[in-house]
């Protein structure tokens, strides 16, 4: 089972739009404002339907909404690759969003469940730590392949075309998971999924130590994923301004260059992901890798902010490079933390909930950074400004974050919180009172 849970990862990681998603995006006339609510919207559905989809889950079967979720990436690109019109990229979201909520939390959930059976409860850091690092590989390799597409056909919308083959093969590949992992069956669905959503958010809200989990993933991964797309045109600017590979045109130097950096970024948290376990024990506590997590962050926000100040690229990149691995340290040790607090016939309910947390900061946050990030833009090329004071916005949100964070003291656990998961009147236990994909 642990080859196909790391071929599963690998395969959905095979997404040859995502190194060029927000230039694609600008080449059919959006602009940063208009990606930014893009973006917003489609963490807007996320927010709608992933809390119940969770719950569908746990309660109607995992696989099933597993291989449910490859349809609806499916639908996604085939809408991106046909349409120019805004109409058709909010459609393309939607479904895209369809996607990721009826993944999210779910292959986590399959998987804490096998290592239940398996008697190897204690080696979830370790074991979600290796098909992460798998998920990365493939992340590694899909900017490869489609740094080659765009190099050589100078076209966007082929990598979606492309997407199609890796994500129908990871549809067979889920198909022949053992029908046992869909998890329990309720005679009453309907009402047993709004059981488990109510014992899920009772839970997130009683307990002290999961509701800081739960505000911690806001502001880490929901500020990764407002800041992620804009190491696009970092690197585009980059391309412009840097004497590299003159002999080659504007397109296939950016191709060249996106593809081996984000090759590299994700090589990087291949190997992050893997060793998170090793981290966690040289640690002493998932907690301390958390805390200490945050000052890489900061870190990270700091060497950008010097690279906007003095229009050097080179550390932009390289901050872009050090939240990434950060990222992924950070996901191995957090689900770790969450499923530990949660009954496991409830783990995809309540990662459903930590994904939520984070989707509502992207719905605030990342219209608003591209809107920033424009008007910047607009101004500086009306004032001749250095066209890298665009990106100030994000480094001062980032700064914010991070350093409020890392001053926020770990409160004291209480005994409640140290009994575990396996304690029905601990709020996530069933009425029988029995752990995203990134």
């Amino acid at each position: 089972m642990l080859t196909r849970f790391c071929l599963y990862g690998f395969l959905k990681n095979q997404r040859y739009y995502e190194p060029f998603l927000l230039l694609a995006l600008l080449e059919k006339g959006l602009t940063l404002t208009d990606v930014g609510l893009l973006v917003g919207f489609r963490a807007l559905c996320v927010n709608l339907l992933e809390i119940p989809s969770g719950a569908i889950a746990d309660v109607l079967g995992r696989r099933r909404s597993m291989i449910l979720s490859m349809v609806a990436y499916i639908s996604a690109f085939t809408f991106f690759s046909l349409s120019d019109s805004h109409v058709a990229m909010y459609i393309a979201i939607a479904l895209f969003a369809g996607g990721e909520v009826f993944r999210t939390g779910t292959h986590k959930a399959i998987i804490f469940a096998w290592l239940a059976s398996q008697g190897r409860e204690s080696e979830k850091t370790h074991i979600y730590g290796l098909t992460r690092s798998w998920s990365k590989l493939g992340s590694a390799f899909s900017a490869l392949v489609a740094g080659a597409v765009v190099f050589v056909l100078q076209d966007y919308d082929v990598v979606f075309w492309a997407c199609l083959v890796p994500y129908t093969l990871n549809m067979i590949n889920l198909a022949s998971y053992p029908a046992w992992l869909d998890g329990p069956r309720h005679p009453q669905p309907m009402r047993q999924i709004f059981r488990t959503l109510g014992s899920g958010l009772s839970a997130c809200w009683k307990r002290r130590n999961l509701r800081r989990v739960l505000i911690e993933s806001m502001g880490f991964e929901g500020l990764y994923w407002s800041s992620n797309y804009y190491i696009q045109p970092v690197i585009q600017l980059a391309v412009m301004s840097l004497p590299v590979a003159i002999y080659m045109s504007g397109d296939q130097r950016t191709a060249v260059l996106i593809a081996l950096i984000t090759m590299f970024v994700h090589l990087c948290a291949s190997v992050a992901s893997r060793n998170a376990g090793k981290l966690t024990d040289r640690a002493g506590s998932e907690q301390r890798v958390a805390h200490w997590l945050w000052g890489v962050d900061l870190i990270g926000f700091i060497v950008m902010g010097v690279g906007v100040v003095l229009g050097l690229p080179a550390l932009l990149i390289l901050a872009f490079v050090v939240l990434a691995v950060a990222e992924n340290l950070w996901r191995p040790v957090l689900v770790s933390r969450v499923a530990t607090m949660c009954d496991a016939d409830h783990t995809a309910t309540v990662l459903s909930i930590n994904s939520q947390t984070c989707n509502l900061f992207v719905v605030v946050m990342a219209p608003l950074l591209g809107w920033s990030i424009d008007s910047l833009r607009v101004m500086g090329e009306k004032t001749g400004a250095s066209p890298w004071w665009s990106f100030a916005p994000l480094v001062g949100v980032g700064l914010i974050v991070s350093l409020a964070m890392v001053v926020w003291r770990a409160p004291k656990r209480t005994p409640a919180d140290q009994r575990g998961p396996n304690h029905a009147d601990e709020g996530l236990a069933g009425p029988e009172k029995d752990a995203q994909d990134i």
